[in-house]
């Protein structure tokens, strides 16, 4: 099971960041691949052009195709997720999330942007088609604090918080999996009814 870590900031160190490297502690053990995903990393050129031809922004969409489960993370500006992971979402094709469980992470100044996640990102995680997105985790700057030497600390509720989520997003991935595993498709011809 291969889960892609997304990081929507385009600050080098930022909350959103922290928040994702306490979701990777917290997989560790628990699945084989844990990838991450630099959206500031990508050529900004190629971004804002829309060039999906680019090799950089090809790649990140390829590593998009071949997770199992995505977690994406982001500020909150202005009530919406940030303008970097806006135009590489709209660089995804239609059904890019196609069969992937999806869970959504973000950050912002004040409880008041809390909404950002239900009423903002997740319609545009559910139009490229994830078969779940799960309850998201919103923190606050004042949940999450950055330290001058590189580290974070997550305040005891968010951290309760990502343990909750982490732990969905690994049930629901592993289900998945099994379904998926436990039944081959059968093709409407193949189909026999006796009455």
């Amino acid at each position: 099971m291969s889960i892609l870590l997304v990081a929507g900031s385009p600050s080098e160190r930022s909350r959103s960041a922290a928040l994702l490297d306490a979701v990777r502690q917290r997989l560790r053990g628990h699945a084989p691949e844990v990838e991450r995903l630099q959206l500031r990393e990508l050529s900004p050129q190629a971004l804002v052009l829309g060039d999906g031809a680019h090799r950089s922004i090809a790649a990140a969409i390829d590593q998009v195709a071949r997770a199992r489960a995505i977690v994406v993370a982001t500020p909150v500006y202005k009530a919406a997720y940030s303008g970097v992971l806006k135009v590489f979402l709209d660089l995804l094709p239609q059904a890019a999330l196609k069969g992937k469980i999806v869970l959504p992470l973000a950050t912002g100044g004040s409880p008041n942007h809390m909404l950002a996640l239900d009423y903002a990102l997740r319609p545009v995680l559910q139009s490229l088609a994830a078969r779940q997105v799960l309850a998201g985790v919103y923190a606050t700057d004042g949940q999450v604090t950055l330290t001058p030497e590189g580290a974070s600390h997550l305040a005891p509720e968010i951290a309760d918080r990502l343990d909750e989520a982490v732990a969905a997003l690994l049930h629901e991935t592993q289900r998945t999996s099994l379904v998926a595993t436990a039944f081959a498709p059968v093709a409407f011809a193949d189909v026999r009814c006796s009455v």
